[in-house]
């Protein structure tokens, strides 16, 4: 995609406007991220290292709840 179209993207290519996809897309990220974060506390518990464990946990939960506020406010504008 070149940098002009996604500079005008409004729906037309995607199909989705950008508002509703930067939603959609904030969401994903915050739950991969979640995801990716399960393997770090993992591997920081595997190294005995609980204050880095305990740094990924918090990061990890900010994650989750990112992803329940872009759920709901998402379901909130498609549902009207």
């Amino acid at each position: 995609m070149t940098e002009a179209v996604r500079n005008t993207e409004t729906g037309g290519v995607s199909g989705t406007a950008d508002k509703d996809y930067n939603i959609i897309w904030f969401t994903e990220a915050c739950l991969s991220n979640a995801l990716r974060l399960e393997e770090y506390v993992n591997d920081a518990e595997r190294a005995g290292d609980d204050e880095l464990a305990d740094f990924f946990r918090r990061a990890q939960q900010e994650s989750k709840k990112g992803a329940e506020q872009g759920k709901q406010l998402l379901a909130a504008r498609l549902g009207r």
